[in-house]
């Protein structure tokens, strides 16, 4: 794949009807490995939606090899994508830690082949697993019954809101701070979309860096999401939840507003940042509020 290209500059917008405003070390996707202040200038206006520019100015600027924020990475044969379908889950294994202080899923066999082989006629035969896990492992969904005891459980939780929903992703990778507010949704309109955060944390799954100083979103950003009607809530970190204090002010907005959340999602890096829908459809349990799910997109 060809190294991708960014422009890096700083520009000035000055308005006809007064006032004006400025951006410094602003990046933005190219094609190639050029482009002219006024093309920079179109991007700008659009991409800000600004009325009324009566001039925009761009200085230092220089052009940086960096993966696009908005472009999708090709299919990946080895992980089952294809043209159209985005696999977004991490796979479980025997032993797997994906919470500190929660045991490990247990995975072996109930039925083995060989044992089967004395029940079937020769040359048939079987395997019936087992596995024993708590619901917070893996790619998981939380629904209400998770915090509230009075929310919906798994069972309860219509597939409607689970599956097929237009997706949007939030791409906040690079970020030199751990709190997602709620200005980073800002930009885009999550009413009735499911929001997935990319934050690139998944780069560390399966390492003691998981569990360390992962992003977060901020209550104010699911204030924020939840106001603006967002459908689903999703990211690519350890928790949607800063997890330094017994707090979890995400989790209680957004499942007391009837909103899923789906945590320790992955290759958020091949989507778009629109145009395809997202599903992450648990089993339907009762009493239980937080189960695996094979959560993907497929591109519209």
């Amino acid at each position: 794949m060809p190294t991708q290209k960014r422009a890096n500059f700083d520009f000035a917008v000055e308005f006809s009807n007064g006032g004006g405003v400025q951006g410094q070390d602003f990046r933005l996707d190219i094609d190639g490995d050029a482009i002219d202040d006024d093309t920079l200038a179109a991007y700008i206006i659009r991409d800000l939606r600004l009325l009324m520019v009566a001039k925009v100015t761009i200085s230092n600027k220089r052009i940086i090899d960096e993966a696009h924020k908005r472009a999708a990475a090709p299919p990946d044969a080895s992980t089952g994508d294809n043209a159209r379908f985005r696999d977004l889950s991490h796979v479980i294994e025997d032993g797997m830690i994906t919470y500190k202080g929660l045991p490990a899923p247990i995975i072996c066999d109930h039925l083995s082949r060989e044992a089967s082989r004395a029940a079937y006629a020769p040359g048939t035969e079987f395997q019936i697993g087992k596995i024993e896990l708590v619901g917070n492992c893996g790619t998981y969904v939380d629904t209400p019954w998770h915090r509230y005891a009075d929310g919906e459980d798994l069972a309860d939780v219509g597939i409607d809101r689970l599956a097929g929903l237009p997706g949007l992703v939030i791409r906040v990778t690079g970020m030199t701070t751990r709190a997602i507010d709620w200005t980073h949704f800002a930009a885009a309109d999550v009413r009735d979309h499911a929001v997935l955060v990319h934050t690139g944390w998944d780069r560390h799954w399966r390492t003691d860096a998981y569990f360390e100083g992962h992003p977060f979103l901020t209550g104010k950003a699911a204030e924020y999401l939840r106001d603006q009607g967002a459908a689903l809530v999703g990211i690519d970190s350890f928790n949607i939840d800063d997890t330094d204090g017994g707090t979890r002010p995400v989790h209680t907005v957004l499942l007391g507003a009837g909103i899923p959340i789906v945590e320790h999602l992955t290759r958020l890096e091949t989507l778009p940042a629109s145009g395809f829908r997202f599903t992450a459809a648990p089993p339907k349990i009762r009493k239980m509020g937080t189960f695996p799910v094979r959560a993907h997109a497929w591109l519209d």
